[in-house]
């Protein structure tokens, strides 16, 4: 009888997890977001005052939210089992070509917790 209800209770979580919509942002030009990868452009920089204001919003998003919204990450990182990072680079990263980078370029951290869901949110040019 557990085994059942720990069946159905996984396959709820499945499902309403893979339903997940687009996150409100505020006035963020999710566009412009999109399509600057590594943050090449600068596209993202310019929403990072309005972006600092809604953040904690985003707190106990999924990543499959996340996703949908801001589009595929610039870099995912594994820590352990249970937590990962999404990060979205605001300035030009090393992948961008023809820039040389001389200090660590700032960027927004989302921190996944063991249930892919997030727990924190960061602008910072530091590394996790």
């Amino acid at each position: 009888m557990q085994k059942i209800a720990l069946i159905v209770s996984l396959t709820l979580l499945a499902f309403l997890s893979s339903c997940s919509g687009k996150l409100e942002t505020g006035t963020i030009n999710i566009e412009n977001w999109k399509n600057d990868r590594y943050g090449c452009k600068g596209l993202r920089l310019q929403d990072k005052d309005e972006f600092e204001r809604i953040k904690n919003n985003f707190l106990g998003a999924d990543n499959q939210a996340l996703i949908k919204t801001f589009g595929r990450p610039d870099r995912v990182e594994l820590v352990d089992k249970s937590q990962s990072f999404f990060f979205y680079f605001l300035e030009p990263s090393k992948d961008c070509e023809g820039v040389k980078i001389e200090k660590e370029p700032l960027k927004v951290l989302f921190r996944m917790n063991a249930l892919s869901r997030v727990s924190e949110v960061t602008i910072t040019d530091l590394n996790p």
